[in-house]
């Protein structure tokens, strides 16, 4: 499964989150995957995409950041998976 994770960081500060990124890693479980990301250009927030088949797996990783972040999860599916759910419904 797919999920579009928009990340909020608190008070508006990313640079907390950079620092335990460079000093820890993702802190990602294992069976969790990164697949790419994007911050917006005010660094008021980061658009992650994750993929895994384990919903706890997320939200172990979540966990890793609460404290820094806050976190909006929206399962998501590929344009290719949209466009042929939309024709298979006819």
């Amino acid at each position: 499964m797919l999920f579009m994770v928009i990340e909020r960081f608190r008070n508006g500060q990313p640079r907390p989150v950079y620092d335990r990124a460079a000093a820890d890693g993702r802190l990602m479980p294992d069976g969790l995957r990164y697949v790419d990301s994007w911050v917006e250009a005010n660094f008021a927030r980061c658009f992650q995409l994750m993929e895994c088949d384990d919903l706890t797996l997320l939200m172990t990783w979540i966990a890793n950041w609460s404290d820094l972040v806050d976190f909006d999860v929206v399962p998501v599916v590929t344009s290719a998976q949209a466009a042929a759910a939309v024709q298979a419904a006819g």
